[in-house]
């Protein structure tokens, strides 16, 4: 399933026919920070879904297959006989030699790093580019012949075509990546292609994709309710709103209070949902419920499990109870989780997970899915946070464990550890956020460890708990680097913590990176 609506025939559209490559959801956000809407699809896609789209133009993405290989993925090659502008990335461009009749061989060293492009024709594809450049190469062939109608117009010491263009029929190829930071002129690359090639204007917003799909849920719901299984992050925070503009009443937002939120984290959710969006907000408090499938309970993956299968049972008994004709459930999917899930452009992606965003619903709940950010990448889901005027405490909320604060007591949960972890965790991020460093960290927590120590509190002995702080930077969370946090902000935590939370005298940093260590504790 695509959401297609986003690339309306009025909408400027760019497919990225996906070969496998690491690269493949860089090329598309590029893409989009150019201002032309892109879309991933599977490498094999058939030409009438292609042209269902009226792309402006197509990009072949990198991959790690060798055009030799029986069973490397390959494209129609009736996508080159469209007209439309087609630039080859690495594994595209030798795939795009070797279906016009040019040849590809191994190369006699596999060239990985950065390398000095030389410009023959500095016009066109390469045109602001300098005359030497730096490129990043990953590849092990290389186009040895070029197809007739082919020239060069880079090259390189060890890749004599290192960017090559069919001039007639508007068919490019490099061989280095311009998607990734390390090609310096990369993203002037992309843009003449975009521009000059494509003849795309770069007019797609934000605001644009809002008053889209808006008309898109409203078709498709009619009079139908809609709904949503609220968490206050930001995914299912931003769903509602645009669901809020779409369909106003007509919508139905479920919030599960389970006891391990954040301080203040319910009265944020209703102020904003109540208040500022005039959002039909039913508020289910279930803490007893799930602090009592907890007791004794100190192995993470049974917490997880017990608190998924309660969330369900309360999720299912507070939609019974929605009035009207209640036939859709709305999620906040994004595009990595659809690619991830290998449905994205099935053949290519592996099938890393399956996601059910709200609280890991089944499927078999009898409503019919809507997932308005099915097409968006994460910090474009934060655009239209701001776009809908969510505030910016949820928009730039970093992220929050669905099992919430049960997976930062490490051991059996109480509800006096949970006091203790919430008063903690809000003078952390109170001292982030005032240290300037809220946005320039990606996650930032409090975890309460099950071990107690000694420590002398004016003139007596305590034996209390410990606190361990946790923040990371990452770009995908996939990988994740410890934050150097500055050490006066690191005491003035400490001392806070340990002076204003009750049961607490003891403050450690966890400095692991991810891998070996994950993020969360458990």
């Amino acid at each position: 399933m695509n959401t297609a609506d986003p690339n309306t025939p009025q909408t400027e559209t760019v497919l990225i026919l996906d070969f496998g490559s690491q690269y493949a959801q860089l090329i598309a956000r590029r893409v989009r920070e150019a201002g032309v809407f892109s879309l991933l699809m599977r490498p094999d896609a058939p030409l009438d879904e292609i042209r269902a789209h009226k792309p402006r133009g197509i990009i072949l993405s990198g991959g790690p297959s060798s055009v030799s290989e029986d069973g490397a993925p390959r494209c129609d090659a009736r996508v080159f006989d469209l007209g439309i502008p087609v630039l080859g990335i690495c594994y595209g461009m030798q795939l795009t030699a070797e279906l016009l009749g040019g040849r590809v061989e191994g190369a006699p060293h596999r060239e990985y790093g950065r390398a000095q492009l030389q410009l023959n024709a500095p016009a066109g594809l390469l045109h602001g580019v300098p005359d030497h450049a730096t490129v990043w190469m990953s590849h092990g062939d290389q186009v040895l012949a070029l197809p007739s109608g082919f020239s060069t117009i880079a090259s390189t010491p060890t890749c004599p075509f290192a960017a090559v263009e069919d001039r007639a029929r508007r068919i490019f190829g490099v061989q280095f990546h311009p998607e990734v930071t390390h090609t310096a002129h990369g993203m002037d690359i992309i843009r003449n292609f975009l521009f000059q090639e494509c003849g795309c204007a770069g007019s797609w917003r934000m605001s644009d994709f809002v008053e889209t799909e808006c008309r898109r849920i409203r078709g498709r719901v009619g009079s139908s309710r809609v709904l949503c299984g609220l968490s206050g992050g930001v995914d299912s925070s931003v769903v509602a709103a645009l669901l809020a503009r779409a369909i106003g009443k007509q919508l139905c937002c479920i919030f599960v209070d389970n006891g391990l939120l954040r301080k203040g984290e319910r009265e944020l959710v209703e102020s904003t949902f109540r208040g500022h969006f005039d959002v039909d907000l039913r508020v289910v408090d279930a803490t007893q419920d799930f602090l009592g499938d907890l007791a004794g309970v100190a192995d993470p993956q049974q917490k997880r499990r017990l608190i998924g299968h309660r969330f369900i049972d309360v999720f299912q008994r507070a939609a019974k109870s929605i009035e009207g004709d209640v036939r859709f459930l709305a999620q906040g999917t994004l595009y990595p989780d659809v690619i991830e899930s290998g449905h994205g452009h099935a053949g290519t992606a592996a099938n890393i997970k399956l996601h059910h965003n709200v609280g890991g619903l089944p499927e078999d709940l009898g409503f019919e899915l809507i997932e308005p950010l099915r097409s968006l990448f994460k910090d474009e889901v934060r655009k239209l946070g701001e776009v809908l005027g969510l505030p910016e405490s949820i928009v730039w909320r970093h992220p929050f464990p669905g099992p919430g604060l049960a997976v930062r007591c490490l051991g059996p949960v109480s509800e006096e550890q949970l006091r203790v972890l919430r008063d903690c965790d809000e003078i952390l991020l109170q001292e982030i956020v005032s240290a300037g460093l809220y946005r320039q960290t990606d996650q930032v927590f409090a975890v309460l460890l099950p071990v107690k120590s000694v420590g002398v509190m004016g003139d007596g002995r305590t034996y209390d708990s410990v606190v361990a702080i946790r923040a990371v930077t990452t770009q995908d969370f996939m990988t994740a680097d410890w934050a150097r946090l500055p050490s006066e902000v690191l005491a003035t935590i400490s001392s806070r913590l340990i002076n204003e939370v009750k049961g607490v005298n003891r403050v450690v940093y966890d400095i692991s990176s991810k891998p070996p260590a994950t993020i969360e504790w458990e």
